[in-house]
């Protein structure tokens, strides 16, 4: 459901039409337009018994700001109970909604958009009157139905607010054939596009056009977002053999023309126009140029190869250009995962180097939706029983073994910390981000209940810590991880939706080598023999045995995810 206050004050006159509906009269001088101090676009993206989801855009006429806030009142019991891209608060009916630190400037005629979650009962009047700074605002008509506030290209602030999201009927039917599948087997989840002849559909499997097709069938009258990973970089993953891609590293010509052109020229058919189409541009590829180049102890000469001659970020500027010029695409950018880029060494060297590739092949920060991180990984997207902050005998826990030093201690904290990195560098402060919640969950028996010892800092996290895995760097079909939270938009502040990118149950790699024509090769992360390397810290690689090749439907590991699933099934 999607409702837009549309009342002009003041500078254009309500008019009856012959048909009866209220039409727009343009006052004969428009400077009328023009003194204007602000308008403001307040638009029900999406609403249910007992709640809703707003979001707001305000546009200053007047003299340039370095802060703002904005207020209304409400005529019913409306309560705000969340709200992302400014500091909110409510007394009584009255709401005011205060600029972050990242999005304080407002230039004269310039923009500054926020959402908010709340509960009401009853009827859900629209507020009728709203200030800037004090000053009472026009209040926008912002037309276009649908979801989400939008922009000059038809794009909505956020593609999974009030809409639907695709269920690949391959992926469903593999899940639905497990024991207990049919729990979440009606669940979206992420089409992978990892090879060029997953475009029109490779061994039997459904091509791009098809899963197209299938969305339009599952969309019916409302909104429907369709989920794509796009994946098959020149030397892909160089630092983790067994999601190697069919392109070498000097390939980038047959990427672009063989693969993105391709995928370009599909989703750009009118027949598809009325799907949201999110892509996740090209997971670990950046990250790894960041930690994984140079004198570092975790360098590979592949990752220095890709840094050298450039083609993973040229790549990338490409893949945006080509598909942020379709309207209805959003690309999400991957960034890694906090126990990857959320060390004070590869946080903000992460945030420029994807400004420079969101800046180059002819690609803006405008062709960027948000970022997406622990794409296909695990972990943890809340650590309830510490905080970064804590101190155990006047030692902080960034000493502890697990921690080491990073700055974030789980999911959430990182993408919401990202995201005013990713905006301080240049990118729009409307992007969102996604968070991959499909194996993150570390339910089940070993799931602690609360705080570890207090003997060192060590017992503290360990014994409090849900994510399981032997060292937050080990990324391989992790024993005991489970299903995380279910997808779903707008769940916090920043967030987009969470997602299940990585369908579950998919391998990450085969736990021996397997001979392929896919271009997959054997990472001996995938091996539960294995003791490691200083990506992991030489720990052992807690992954589990007898795992086929990378993305192969591995039903031990799909039984596990469901039984640790948090919330559980």
């Amino acid at each position: 459901m999607s409702r837009t206050k549309s009342a002009l004050l003041g500078a254009l006159v309500l008019l009856a039409g012959a048909s009866g509906t209220a039409v727009a009269a343009v006052p004969a001088d428009p400077a009328g337009i023009a003194a204007i101090p602000c308008t403001v676009d307040y638009k029900v993206q999406n609403q249910w018994d007992t709640g809703f989801t707003a979001a707001v855009t305000v546009t200053n006429n007047s003299a340039a700001k370095t802060s703002w806030a904005v207020k209304w009142a409400y005529a019913g019991n409306q309560k705000v109970t969340s709200g992302w891209n400014a500091k909110i608060s409510q007394s009584g009916t009255a709401v005011t909604a205060a600029n972050e630190t990242y999005n304080g400037t407002l230039a004269t005629g310039g923009s500054v958009s926020f959402g908010f979650n709340a509960s009401y009962s009853g009827t859900n009047a629209l507020p009728t009157s709203f200030t800037l700074d004090g000053v009472t605002c026009n209040v926008d008509d912002g037309s276009g139905g649908g979801g989400g506030g939008s922009d000059p290209s038809g794009r909505v602030d956020n593609p999974y607010a009030g809409a639907k999201v695709y269920v690949n009927p391959e992926w469903s039917a593999k899940a639905a054939a497990e024991t207990g599948g049919s729990r979440i087997s009606n669940q979206p989840t992420g089409v992978w596009l990892d090879r060029i002849a997953a475009i029109n559909g490779a061994s039997g499997s459904m091509g791009l056009r098809a899963h197209l097709d299938a969305a339009l069938a599952q969309k019916g009258s409302g909104e429907e977002v369709v989920q794509l990973v796009v994946y098959d970089l020149p030397g892909r993953d160089c630092a983790a053999l067994a999601s190697n891609g069919e392109l070498g590293p000097t390939e980038i010509d047959k990427y672009k023309t063989q693969f993105i052109d391709p995928i370009a020229a599909i989703l750009s058919d009118s027949k598809y126009a009325s799907l949201r189409i999110v892509t996740t541009i090209e997971i670990d590829s950046l990250p790894n140029l960041v930690t994984n180049t140079g004198s570092r102890a975790t360098a590979t000469p592949q990752c220095d190869t890709m840094l050298a001659n450039g083609n993973y970020v040229k790549g990338v500027g490409y893949a945006l250009a080509k598909l942020g010029a379709i309207p209805n695409v959003y690309n999400y950018l991957d960034a890694g995962h906090h126990g990857w880029i959320g060390w004070d060494d590869n946080f903000g060297a992460s945030a420029t180097l994807f400004k420079q590739a969101a800046t180059s092949e002819g690609a803006t920060v405008d062709d960027v939706a948000g970022f997406i991180t622990n794409t296909a990984n695990y972990s943890a997207l809340k650590e309830n029983n510490f905080t970064i902050n804590d101190t155990v005998n006047g030692t902080s826990v960034r000493l502890s073994k697990w921690i080491d030093y990073n700055r974030y201690v789980d999911e959430l904290s990182f993408a919401q910390a990202f995201r005013n990195q990713l905006v301080s560098v240049g990118f729009n402060s409307g992007i969102g981000m996604l968070i991959d919640t499909s194996r993150n969950g570390w339910g089940g028996t070993a799931r602690p209940t609360g705080p570890g010892a207090t003997t060192s800092v060590d017992t503290y996290v360990n014994g409090g810590r849900y994510d399981r895995r032997i060292h937050v760097g080990n990324w391989c079909n992790q024993a005991g991880a489970g299903l995380g939270e279910r997808p779903q938009a707008s769940p916090a502040t920043g967030i987009d939706a969470y997602v299940w990118m990585k369908p579950p149950g998919e391998s990450d790699g085969s736990s021996s080598a397997i001979a392929n024509d896919e271009g997959k090769g054997f990472d001996r992360m995938c091996d539960p023999t294995y003791t490691g390397n200083p990506r992991n810290n030489n720990n052992m690689s807690g992954a589990l045995p007898n795992a086929p090749l990378s993305g192969h439907w591995f039903s031990a590991q799909f039984q596990q995810l469901m039984t640790n699933a948090y919330p559980p099934l």
